[in-house]
C-alpha cells in the first residue's frame, strides 16, 4: 500500500491484482481495436476506391454510439460491470471471427463493423466504472495513466504491424488476431474480482433510470461544466482531426513522411501526458490541470492555423498530445471519483453520447467550412472553441468549488 506522504505510481496501482488484470485486458482490447480499425479502413478502401467509403466507418461508428449508448448506460448500472465486459469482448470476438470468414461483401463488413462498435459502446462505460472498485481514490490519476500509457504504445506499435499482416499474409489473418485478442481480454476479465458492491435490484424502467443520470448532469455544477467542456471540445476536434492531412498539405507542404512525423509527434505527446501527471499527485485532478489541457489543445490549434514551417508544427503537435492524454486521464478520473457508483455507467455512457454527437456536427460542418473558407479557418475555430470550453469550465467548476467550502 502507498504511504499518504508518497505519490501514487504504476507501480502502485499493478501490484494490486485486480487492476493488473484489467489493465491487461484493456491493452489486448486496445490491441484488437487497433487491428480492427486500421484493417477496416484499409479493407474499404481496396473494396470501394473511394475515401467516403473510409467516411463510412467512422460514421457508422458515430451512429452505433447514438443508438446504443441510452441502453448501454442502465444496464451497466443493473449488472455485474465485469460481466458486461466479459460479454461484450464475446461479442467482439465473434463478429471479428465473422469477419475473418466473410469480407468480401462491403454490406456484410459495414454490418459487422457496426457489430464490433457495438461491443465497445457498452464495454467502455462499464471498464470506467469498475476502475475506482480497483484502486484507492488518490490512485486514480495513476490507474488511469497506466491504461492509456499502453494504449499510446499499441497504437504506435501495432497500427504498422495490422497494415503490414492484411498487405501480405490477407485480411482473414488480420481479422482472425483481432478475435484472438477478445478472447484474451475475456479470459483475464473472467477471472477477476472487482470488489465492487453487487448492482442494486431495481424495479423502475431503463427510461427512469436515464432521467437519472441527466437530473444529475443537471444539478451537479462540476459534471454541467464537464458536460459543456465535453460538447466543445467534440464540436472542435472532429473537424481538426479528421483534417489534420489537409492542413499539412495546403499549410506545410508535406505530405507522406512529413504527415507521418506530425501523428508521431501526437503519440509522443500523448504518452509523457500521463508520465507529468503522476508527479502532480493529488494536484492533478484540479479544475486548473483538468481545464487547462482544453486551453493548451486551443493554443496549438491557433499556432498551427498560423505557422507554415513543419517543424514548429511538429513541436505543436507535441503539446497537443500532452494537452489530449492530460485532459483524457484527468476527465476519467474526476468523473470516477466524483459520481456515485450506482450512477457511473449512465454518466460515462452519456458523456460518450455527447461526445459522438458533437464529433458528427464537427465532421460534417468542419468539411463545408474547408472547403468554403480554407482550412486555416477550420483550424482557428476549433482553436476559439476549446479556449472556450476551458474557461467556461473552469468557472462553472470554480464557483462549485466554492459552494463546496461555504456549505
Amino acid at each position: 500500500m502507498p504511504r499518504t506522504h508518497e505519490r501514487p505510481g504504476l507501480r502502485w496501482v499493478l501490484a494490486r491484482p485486480g487492476y493488473r488484470r484489467l489493465w491487461a485486458a484493456r491493452t489486448v482490447s486496445q490491441a484488437g481495436d487497433v487491428m480492427q480499425l486500421t484493417t477496416l479502413a484499409l479493407l474499404i478502401f481496396q473494396m470501394t476506391g473511394a475515401g467516403l467509403g473510409v467516411s463510412g466507418l467512422a460514421l457508422a461508428e458515430i451512429a452505433t454510439v447514438l443508438l446504443l449508448a441510452p441502453v448501454a448506460g442502465p444496464l451497466v448500472d443493473r449488472w455485474p460491470r465485469v460481466a458486461v465486459m466479459v460479454g461484450a469482448d464475446v461479442w467482439r470476438l465473434a463478429a471479428a471471427a465473422a469477419l475473418a470468414v466473410r469480407h468480401d461483401d462491403v454490406a456484410i463488413v459495414y454490418a459487422l463493423a457496426v457489430c464490433l462498435s457495438a461491443g465497445s459502446v457498452f464495454f467502455s462505460p462499464a471498464a470506467n466504472s469498475l476502475l475506482p472498485s480497483l484502486v484507492r481514490e488518490e490512485e486514480l490519476v495513476a490507474a488511469n495513466s497506466g491504461i492509456w500509457s499502453a494504449a499510446v504504445l499499441i497504437q504506435v506499435a501495432l497500427a504498422p504491424v495490422a497494415g503490414l499482416l492484411a498487405t501480405t499474409a490477407g485480411f482473414e489473418w488480420a481479422f482472425a488476431a483481432n478475435a484472438a485478442s477478445f478472447g484474451l481480454s475475456a479470459l483475464l476479465l473472467r477471472g477477476m474480482r472487482s470488489g465492487e458492491a453487487p448492482p442494486p435490484v431495481t424495479t423502475t424502467t431503463m427510461w427512469k433510470q436515464r432521467r437519472q443520470a441527466l437530473g444529475l448532469l443537471g444539478r451537479d455544477r462540476l459534471l454541467r461544466a464537464l458536460a459543456v467542456a465535453q460538447a466543445l471540445a467534440a464540436l472542435s476536434a472532429g473537424a481538426t482531426s479528421a483534417l489534420l492531412v489537409i492542413l499539412a498539405a495546403d499549410q506545410l507542404s508535406v505530405t507522406g513522411a512529413g504527415y507521418g512525423f506530425m501523428l508521431s509527434a501526437i503519440a509522443v505527446g500523448a504518452f509523457c501526458g500521463p508520465l507529468l501527471l503522476t508527479r502532480l499527485g493529488s494536484r492533478a485532478r484540479s479544475p486548473r490541470v483538468l481545464f487547462g489541457a482544453f486551453g493548451l489543445r486551443g493554443l496549438v490549434d491557433l499556432v498551427l492555423a498560423t505557422v507554415t514551417a513543419l517543424p514548429a508544427a511538429v513541436a505543436a503537435l507535441v503539446a497537443y498530445g500532452v494537452g489530449t492524454s492530460v485532459g483524457s486521464v484527468t476527465f476519467s478520473s474526476t468523473l470516477q471519483s466524483h459520481v456515485p457508483e450506482r450512477l457511473r455507467g449512465r454518466v460515462f455512457a452519456a458523456f460518450d453520447l455527447i461526445w459522438q454527437s458533437m464529433r458528427l456536427a464537427s465532421l460534417l460542418l468542419g468539411g463545408v467550412l474547408a472547403d468554403t473558407l480554407g482550412i486555416r479557418a477550420v483550424f482557428y475555430l476549433g482553436g476559439l472553441l476549446l479556449l472556450a470550453a476551458a474557461l467556461t469550465g473552469a468557472a462553472a467548476a470554480g464557483r462549485s468549488v466554492r459552494v463546496r467550502r461555504g456549505a
